[in-house]
């Protein structure tokens, strides 16, 4: 009884943190229904078909086909509708017999080792399976961030937080506890940013496990998308050069992100989306809302190429940027969110960029100039090769993983320096976060629901859809979503606001 008083008396508000953390992803994973992630239709049956197969997949009639059980040929029959519910999907995941299908990783377009992890949770039950996969990456973010926060110095906790708090909102937040391989490499890049650079910065055991978390974001983010493994090696630079020194030490510990960049290139260029590089986008169209065509996608205009489309691309590029934020729609395109979402977390971002603009020593000046360099070079290189103009094939998804990497370089504080707001400033910014997640969980849950043509604050009226068995309903749903996320903000005030003279104060 005494140790269990004693334990109780040692526990601090921050340590619910992970556990409302939890909660808010968990509300996101029941959000949108299985398929409801952009080409998910592709990635579960990559999922199912990893490792061998599973007798929900089979050989096909060629070497780049698969024989699928028939739950998986209409599972994403509300994909592009956005008045229609996923109501439809209850009649195709019971449909029997199986169909042929070319639409998988089958020619090993992608890296295997996100599909062979999930596939340890790929049964007979799609849905069950699906939400199993998306609580896993939720916990797996939970555990690596919680990680992330104990073992650095405590200097680095604000880079952590900050960082990923203002680019998250709303897409990231999708995205993680979802079964679409971007979730890991968001994960697996802000993973390696900050354990390589907790490596640098550590001794003893606490070195030898960012050294190891290192790997696994390394692994995460290489093995789930090629670009990720461009975006990782981004990670490992920067971080390396932050942490520069001219000493025997330092080069002995580079080792190790040198040791992550060969891993990172060697996913790469055995993986299919390398090509990209080279020839660009082509043959895509239209995917995200854009201004003036008034029915979820962008007008094309004139065709343009050359030196024309390089400077169209180049002055659009913000928009592409800011559909991290929530300007361009969620899921299939299709989940449109209304202005507060995007103004109100790109504004959350701008104030901490700032704020981190003005903290600069020549490391964060070289490693802040050559991320965003590579945001300004690589989608106009890659969409103007392709033909393609801002708008079309390239998503913000693509790109999120190196805004997040740019936020927790802004976020990064020079030695004897700190990122400090006022009572106000910090009340400001995490109210525009909360206010961004309520309203985009809400946004995000209706539209499935009911479809995107009705609307009214309680969800559960006139739902057409909803999850099977589950003992809560979608408005309970979005309120314990939306107050764990707001319960989040609230235990690590505290931590955002203290400084970092006050490192001995317990956790």
């Amino acid at each position: 009884m005494n140790g269990v008083r004693s334990l109780i008396r040692r526990l601090r508000w921050i340590h619910l943190a992970p556990v409302v953390a939890f909660l808010a992803l968990s509300a996101w994973a029941f959000a949108s229904p299985v398929g409801a992630g952009p080409d998910d239709d592709y990635h579960l049956i990559s999922t199912w078909c990893a490792v061998g197969g599973s007798p929900e997949c089979q050989p096909g009639s060629e070497p780049g086909t698969r024989s699928m059980d028939a739950g998986f040929r209409d599972i994403i029959c509300y994909a592009g509708k956005k008045d229609v519910s996923a109501e439809c999907q209850t009649a195709a995941l019971d449909a029997e017999g199986r169909y042929e299908t070319d639409r998988g990783n089958f020619a090993g377009e992608y890296p295997p080792v996100y599909y062979a992890t999930m596939h340890l949770f790929a049964g007979s039950d799609i849905q069950v399976s699906a939400l199993t996969m998306r609580l896993v990456n939720a916990a797996l973010f939970v555990a690596l961030t919680t990680a992330l926060f104990v073992l650095p110095p405590f200097t680095r906790r604000r880079t952590l937080l900050w960082g990923w708090l203002v680019a998250m909102i709303p897409l990231g937040i999708f995205l993680i506890p979802s079964n679409n391989p971007s979730g890991w490499a968001i994960t697996g890049v802000g993973t390696a940013f900050l354990a390589v650079l907790g490596w640098f910065e550590t001794e003893g055991r606490r070195r030898w496990a960012l050294g190891a978390l290192y790997l696994v974001g390394v692994v995460m983010a290489a093995g789930a998308r090629g670009d990720a493994g461009v975006y990782v090696v981004g990670a490992s630079v920067t971080a390396s050069i932050i942490a520069s020194a001219r000493t025997r030490e330092w080069a002995l510990r580079a080792a190790l992100p040198l040791a992550g960049i060969v891993i990172a290139v060697l996913f790469f260029v055995n993986a299919g989306q390398s090509g990209v590089g080279a020839i660009g986008f082509s043959g895509g169209t239209a995917v995200s809302p854009g201004a003036g065509s008034g029915d979820g996608t962008v007008s094309p205009g004139a065709p343009m190429s050359g030196f024309a489309l390089a400077a169209y691309n180049l002055l659009m590029l913000p928009f592409l940027w800011t559909g991290v934020w929530g300007t361009w729609a969620l899921g299939w395109f299709d989940t449109g969110l209304p202005a507060i979402v995007p103004w109100a977390a790109a504004a959350a971002f701008i104030v901490v960029a700032f704020a981190g603009l003005g903290r600069l020593d020549w490391r964060k000046a070289i490693s802040v100039a050559g991320v965003l360099l590579v945001l300004v070079v690589l989608p106009v290189y890659v969409l103007t090769v392709g033909g393609m103009k801002v708008g079309e094939a390239l998503q913000p998804r693509y790109l999120l993983p190196l805004i997040l990497l740019l936020s927790l370089l802004l976020a990064t504080m020079p030695p004897g320096r700190e990122m400090r707001f006022t009572r106000i400033q910090t009340f400001a910014v995490l109210g525009a976060l909360t206010l961004a997640n309520l309203v985009s969980l809400q946004v995000n849950i209706r539209r499935y629901v009911t479809g995107a043509d009705q609307q009214g604050v309680s969800l559960d009226a006139g739902a057409e859809w909803w999850w099977p068995n589950l003992p809560v309903g979608p408005t309970a749903v979005w309120v314990i979503g939306a107050l764990a996320y707001a319960a989040l903000l609230v235990v690590l005030w505290p931590q955002l606001r203290r400084s970092v003279s006050a490192s001995s104060v317990p956790v």
